[in-house]
């Protein structure tokens, strides 16, 4: 099985198991003040440094949670709560853990602007300052898009909240891990982080908030995370979340043009000898990412008849198995044709070249099969 599904989840890094197995050893809780519990918040502490210099942020600006569901829910809700009223900003390609607790909020009362995008997946800094208002309380836009890897302007959409003086919050799920992220360059005030999204364990992520920004919790317990995420710390997990964040600095460079050099040459086999479509922009997207419309298929069978053979998929991989337009290429302007054809092909840095070869030539066979060629 090749697998090219690295935007929905990665394998676990050898030296990340390693880091985990031996966290097991440590199991006492780190809110205790013997020398058990202070083993184990040593290793919390040295994890929330890893993911610091990771984001370029500061380590009491790092919130563990279970993973960005929970990050984006307490960013958003957590500044809702906050405020209590007012007018919330988003894009209308986020993921469903912005959107929909975003719903939740508009029965609640809050009001909340869902801006459009253009043609290559991208949300204008334009529309997002002409969005404000003078009761705006938060920005939501996501770093990178989960289906075609394009790359929003964050960095303009930070310093125009900055200017207004709005708290910006982005979901980088993505992104961190596959390039570079700088929370400081983005000016971004909340930042969400994923863990299994850059070869870490799953269940585990963060939530970056800058120093003097606060969210109310939403969860309700002890003191832990700065009073803002309740619960015993998950030690095991946030020792591998840590060291998959240590390789990835480490490594980021060499990983980025490697998966970019498969990306590339898997787009550049399959147009050679089908007829094929880029979905997203040519340049401002994930390294790894490559999402297309294959002429005459559906993106969903082509998945079907490859199923043991290679693990893609045709869409976000939240919504696999619906036989329905994507949405996110509907808004950039697809038609319904061409959303239904496309698929999404995320490679990693465990993909070897062999593989990319032998993975367009079955892609390619398989959809002129499907095609009746």
């Amino acid at each position: 099985m090749i697998y090219l599904d690295c935007n929905a989840t990665t394998p676990l890094d050898r030296e990340v198991k390693k880091a985990m197995e031996d966290a097991f050893g440590v199991f006492g809780n780190p809110s205790s003040s013997h020398s058990i519990g202070r083993a184990a918040k040593a290793v919390i502490d040295k994890a929330r440094e890893q993911v610091a210099r990771l984001i370029r942020s500061e380590p009491a600006e790092i919130i563990f949670t279970s993973g960005g569901t929970e990050s984006n829910n307490l960013a958003i809700i957590g500044t809702a709560y906050k405020y209590r009223q007012g007018h919330i900003i988003t894009s209308s390609i986020e993921h469903p853990s912005v959107l929909n607790p975003l719903k939740w909020l508009q029965d609640k009362g809050f009001e909340v602007t869902c801006l459009p995008v253009d043609l290559h997946g991208m949300v204008s800094p334009d529309d997002v300052r002409r969005a404000i208002k003078r009761n705006t309380i938060l920005i939501t836009i996501m770093h990178s898009n989960n289906e075609t890897g394009v790359l929003q302007p964050i960095e303009e959409i930070g310093r125009i909240a900055r200017e207004c003086n709005v708290v910006f919050h982005s979901d980088a799920a993505q992104s961190v891990g596959k390039r570079k992220v700088n929370v400081r360059e983005l000016m971004a005030d909340m930042l969400t982080v994923v863990s299994h999204k850059f070869y870490g364990p799953k269940g585990i992520g963060a939530l970056y908030i800058k120093n003097d920004v606060s969210v109310a919790p939403i969860m309700f317990g002890a003191g832990h995370e700065r009073g803002i995420r309740p619960g015993t710390e998950n030690i095991t997990g946030i020792s591998g979340f840590g060291k998959a964040c240590e390789i990835a600095v480490r490594d980021m460079h060499n990983r980025c043009e490697y998966v970019r050099l498969l990306r590339d040459m898997l787009f550049a086999s399959l147009k050679e000898r089908i007829d094929i479509k880029l979905n997203g922009h040519e340049i401002l997207r994930l390294p790894n990412t490559l999402n297309i419309s294959v002429d005459g298929i559906i993106g969903e069978e082509l998945v079907e008849a490859l199923k043991d053979k290679i693990a893609f998929s045709s869409g976000s991989a939240c919504h696999a198995g619906l036989k329905r337009p994507s949405a996110v290429l509907k808004l950039m302007g697809l038609s319904d044709a061409d959303a239904l054809s496309s698929i999404r092909l995320s490679v990693g840095k465990d993909n070897a070249v062999d593989e990319i070869r032998t993975a367009s030539e079955t892609i390619i066979m398989a959809a002129n099969e499907l095609q009746g060629k």
